[in-house]
């Protein structure tokens, strides 16, 4: 079938779950389940699994009618899960059948996921992490912690690497899994960040307890399955909105059009120069979209990730100076909350007032990658620039010296 006729095929299928799920008078979860049984949820992916096996470029034509028609971005609903998880899962789950259980309630937001990667001892360095997993018949038991976890508080699943050989290299003694965050010797205890809010946690085990049929990939590759949840977690965070001018550039000019009297032409330079970087970002990472097909992306997502990142930055710190005065004043949010509210997610909801989203832009460049890592990332495997020295390199990770 023609790239063309697939086209539309999408554009049909969505404006039927439209026609049958009017996403402003349906529950939220029977839409986004609609849009998985017809295949929109990742168009790249095998039909029966939420996708229709066309180009991941398309993904676009279905979501412009879908968002159109009142439908939330499903990223910013479930983002470990959609940006992070599903791929993983699509591509490293033992059966279909594993994956089907996960992937529809995923879709649906029904459940909801985190990434349990980063360690006290491990953050850029995740290679070195120390949370062991040790073989007992058909489970592996979980000892260790994990820290700065995402919605931790309120997720069904997590991802986990975890070591389960220390006697190799650090990078080849690594397993990956799909734990039950709500199962014994699993502890979450929330971290109060700079907004006020606690989206962040650290994650305890004590001999937590993971079927094998959990595992994702081979005993030992859980590295080789991490890079599938990194690259498309960079591509997920780099991403833009699919039409023009929409994104985080979109409220730096609804916050411009709202204030007249304190626009001046320097600021107005200001934002048209923002606006011309949103833009192009907009465009790089569709064509890395189109560019990927069916396929996952490369390390190229990184480009979108680092310099989505440092605009967003650019971007709420030009609204916090067109705010003048007002900018500065910033009561907190979400202290005070209770463990209930939190539980609901109320204090995890990031479009808050401007000064709260400037704050919060400052993690951007430091999750899912640092700009440094994705740097690094970009010289060595897009430019083929020598790499940096690892004294560790072929070393045991038992005998690697920490802290």
């Amino acid at each position: 079938m023609s790239n063309g006729a697939d086209a539309d095929r999408v554009a049909e299928l969505a404006r039927e779950v439209v026609a049958d799920h009017d996403p402003k008078s349906v529950p939220i979860q029977e839409f986004l389940g609609a849009c998985y049984d017809a295949g929109l949820s990742w168009v790249h992916f095998p039909e029966g699994l939420g996708g229709l096996g066309v180009s991941r470029g398309l993904q676009a034509v279905a979501d412009r009618i879908l968002q159109g028609a009142g439908s939330p971005v499903p990223l910013g609903l479930n983002p470990m899960g959609y940006g992070m998880a599903a791929p993983t899962i699509r591509e490293h789950a033992q059966s279909d059948d594993v994956k089907k259980s996960w992937l529809r309630p995923l879709a649906s937001t029904e459940d909801i996921w985190c990434q349990l990667f980063s360690e006290p001892g491990a953050g850029s360095d995740l290679a070195g992490l120390a949370t062991s997993a040790v073989p007992d018949g058909d489970e592996w038991v979980i000892n260790g912690q994990k820290v700065w976890t995402s919605l931790a508080h309120r997720a069904r699943w997590g991802l986990l690497l975890a070591r389960s050989n220390p006697d190799v290299p650090k990078h080849k003694g690594l397993t990956y899994f799909v734990i039950d965050m709500r199962g014994p010797g699993v502890e979450t205890r929330p971290l109060r960040q700079l907004t006020g809010q606690a989206e962040f946690n650290e994650v305890y085990f004590t001999d937590a307890r993971i079927p094998d049929a959990h595992r994702l990939g081979a005993v030992g590759n859980g590295w080789g399955v991490a890079m599938t949840t990194l690259m498309n977690e960079r591509s997920a965070l780099g991403g833009s909105g699919s039409r023009r001018g929409a994104g985080t550039i979109a409220e730096a000019v609804s916050l411009w059009a709202s204030r007249p009297e304190q626009q001046t032409p320097v600021l107005r330079d200001r934002l048209t120069q923002l606006w011309l970087r949103a833009e192009a970002q907009r465009l790089t990472s569709e064509r890395s979209r189109a560019s990927a097909g069916v396929g996952g992306p490369g390390p190229e997502g990184s480009i979108g990730k680092m310099v989505g990142a440092e605009l967003n930055q650019h971007i709420y710190q030009f609204c916090i100076d067109f705010l003048g005065p007002e900018g500065v004043l910033y009561h907190g949010y979400g202290t005070g909350r209770s463990e209930d509210d939190q539980e609901e997610g109320a204090d995890t909801d990031w479009r808050g007032p401007i000064q709260q989203r400037f704050l919060r832009s400052r993690a951007n460049t430091i999750e899912g990658g640092t700009s440094d890592v994705m740097r690094n990332i970009l010289g060595e495997r897009i430019l083929g620039l020598p790499g940096d020295l690892r004294a560790d390199a072929g070393m045991p990770w038992k005998e690697i010296p920490r802290g």
